[in-house]
């Protein structure tokens, strides 16, 4: 690592300095050796692009999830011609929801698929904090248990009465 640098990023893997800086290879290519500590924070490149791509992961098959259960509800409301519900009126709140959706209300349906599309990027934070315990990253992991905690009780408080 170059000491003369004036900034570190802790963010980025140590073992990306040299090929960042141009002059090197992550461990573990070219025949050098692969790190002995997966799990601390010397953890291999190998190990930090399966997270990302774990994570990556996570967020395509929540949207995709979202995407389709609300593409159903539009199915069901095309079929039906209504929304399941009076006009003006729509559920407010989990349980109303919930009800809505054993029902066969569509717009109940359509707001499932809207609600996941929401948790999305919460649960991407939740998979973080996994990922960053796994790594032995304290600081990281209390951090990010720490916005996901402030997420979750955003989430749960704004749910509505119903």
């Amino acid at each position: 690592m170059n000491e003369a640098r004036s900034h570190v990023n802790p963010l980025r893997p140590r073992e990306l300095d040299p090929v960042l800086e141009g002059g090197g290879v992550p461990a573990g290519s070219e025949g050098q050796p692969e790190p002995a500590n997966r799990g601390g924070a010397e953890a291999g490149t190998d190990d930090l692009a399966a997270m990302e791509t774990w994570i990556s992961r996570l967020l395509q098959l929540g949207v995709l999830a979202s995407a389709a259960v609300i593409a159903l509800g539009v199915i069901l409301w095309a079929a039906t011609g209504e929304t399941g519900y009076a006009p003006g009126t729509y559920p407010l709140g989990f349980g109303s929801i919930l009800a809505g959706v054993l029902a066969g209300r569509p717009l109940a349906v359509i707001q499932v698929g809207l609600v996941l599309l929401v948790l999305t990027p919460i649960f991407r934070v939740g998979a973080a904090v996994l990922l960053f315990h796994r790594q032995g990253d304290r600081a990281y992991t209390l951090i990010t248990l720490a916005v996901f905690l402030m997420l979750a009780a955003t989430f749960l408080a704004g749910g509505g009465g119903g």
